[in-house]
């Protein structure tokens, strides 16, 4: 036959300290996963940014091979999406590429120059990073088309 006195005790359940004792762990485990997703997510956007540059200068080539030229800096990306001359859809919007003037995954558009500067006999297409000036570091660097 059990002792009262630990059938009591076990039907109390958990105690205080067993309780802070869990939440301690499991916040320790949230920190963990936390810093781990939040590295991660700062390098997937430069990823997609990389994404979307090679994309554009697919989009970029094409505009080449049908236009004889690349747009002109004024002319900028929205050149890709304008009806052609002979009132075709735009480029862009035939191939599929692009569904429109995309933006960074920081939410800044993306900068073309023609003739570039890193790339003097074509363009240069960037994204400024995270603080969509120029230059930084980490995640505030700038990405470049190769």
């Amino acid at each position: 036959m059990k002792h009262p006195r630990t059938t009591r005790a076990a039907a109390r359940g958990m105690t205080l300290i067993e309780i802070l004792v869990v939440i301690t762990i499991l916040g320790l485990i949230a920190a963990a996963v936390a810093v781990n997703v939040v590295g991660q997510l700062g390098e997937a956007k430069v990823k997609q940014a990389k994404t979307d540059l090679h994309t554009i200068e697919n989009c970029l080539d094409l505009y080449k091979m049908k236009v004889g030229h690349y747009p002109s800096t004024e002319d900028g990306l929205k050149a890709l999406f304008q009806k052609d001359a002979k009132g075709g859809d735009a480029l862009c919007k035939q191939s599929k590429l692009l569904n429109g003037l995309p933006l960074d995954p920081w939410d800044h558009p993306y900068v073309y120059i023609f003739p570039g500067t890193v790339h003097p006999d074509s363009f240069d297409l960037k994204s400024y990073g995270a603080d969509g000036q120029p230059g930084g570091e980490g995640e505030n660097a700038d990405v470049v088309n190769q």
